[in-house]
C-alpha cells in the first residue's frame, strides 16, 4: 500500500507516501486522508478532501479505525502511522469538508495509482 495527495486544480502530487507491506486500501485512504488535513492545517490552505472510500472517510469522521489486519513486524510502521493518525484527529479540530468522489461520474480520483 502506498497513499498520495494530489491537488486537483493543477493534477499537482503534494505527498506521497510508502508502500508499506501487509497494508489495506483502506488504512491507506485513512492516512492520505489525515495527512491532508495536517498539511492543510499546517499550511493555512482550505480545499475540499476528495476520497473514493467511504470506509476511510468514515474511519476520520468516526475517529476510529475498524481493520481486521493483524499488527506484525511486517506492517509495524503503518500501525504507527495509524496511531499517530488517530492522536492528530483526537487532538486537532478541522472545517475541512471531506466528500466522497464521485468515480462513475468523474473517473479514478487523481490521487489513485491506476491499479483498479
Amino acid at each position: 500500500m502506498e497513499y498520495r495527495g494530489v491537488e486537483l486544480m493543477s493534477g499537482r502530487e503534494l505527498f506521497r507516501v510508502g508502500p508499506f507491506e501487509k497494508s489495506t486500501n483502506n488504512i491507506g485512504e485513512f492516512l492520505a486522508i489525515v495527512h491532508a488535513l495536517a498539511l492543510m492545517q499546517q499550511t493555512g490552505e482550505s480545499h475540499t478532501i476528495y476520497s473514493d472510500s467511504v470506509t476511510g472517510m468514515a474511519w476520520v469522521r468516526n475517529r476510529k479505525i475498524k481493520t481486521q489486519l493483524t499488527r506484525e513486524p511486517a506492517n509495524e510502521k503503518c500501525f504507527k502511522m495509524m496511531e499517530r493518525a488517530l492522536s492528530w484527529l483526537n487532538t486537532h479540530h478541522y472545517s475541512t469538508r471531506i466528500l466522497k468522489w464521485q468515480t462513475e461520474r468523474w473517473g479514478e480520483v487523481p490521487a489513485d495509482f491506476g491499479r483498479k
